[in-house]
């Protein structure tokens, strides 16, 4: 199945400038949806999973799916805020500003294998962060896993010591 199909551009969203990538007409669309979901859990391979993260927001379409098709737990990671128990936050920069994410300090055990999930990997900060939280923890990442890469934006530089794997590219 050709999943680029089902990703249309908004042009100047969330500013002027930014082509945002929509996955809603995957997402609404029951044979994509569940052919994208099986194909993203064939890319985690062999790797023994321990926790999936989905970071916020979009990042929880897919994420606690394949946390149950893994048998692992779903730890979400949040913006700031979002949270009630305690927890621990990194700050980093995006493509058109900064943000911080947040993730409960007791949702990760020493020695949890851990997949990051989220749906488009672009600077690669997002993702960055969310390794540098789940190894303050004790945990080991496993595996980087995407819906969609935008190349031109070299997302992966940031993530040079942890495996990535994307369904898609842009």
């Amino acid at each position: 199945m050709d999943f680029k199909t089902y990703v249309r551009d908004i042009q100047d969203f969330p500013e002027k400038g930014i082509v945002f990538k929509d996955i809603s007409p995957l997402l609404k669309d029951e044979r994509a949806f569940q052919a994208a979901t099986k194909a993203m859990i064939a890319m985690v391979g062999n790797n023994a999973v321990d926790k999936v993260i989905g970071i916020e927001s979009r990042g929880f379409f897919f994420a606690p799916l394949l946390a149950f098709e893994l048998s692992a737990g779903f730890v979400p990671v949040r913006k700031v805020g979002k949270l009630p128990a305690d927890k621990i936050s990194r700050t980093y920069a995006l493509e058109y500003g900064s943000d911080t994410l947040e993730i409960h300090s007791d949702s990760i055990t020493k020695g949890d294998r851990v997949l990051i999930h989220d749906d488009v990997l672009a600077t690669g900060g997002t993702a960055r962060a969310a390794c540098e939280l789940v190894e303050s923890l004790g945990g080991e990442v496993v595996l980087c896993h995407f819906l969609l890469e935008l190349d031109f934006l070299n997302g992966r530089r940031r993530l040079e010591n942890y495996p990535a794997k994307s369904l898609m590219a842009f």
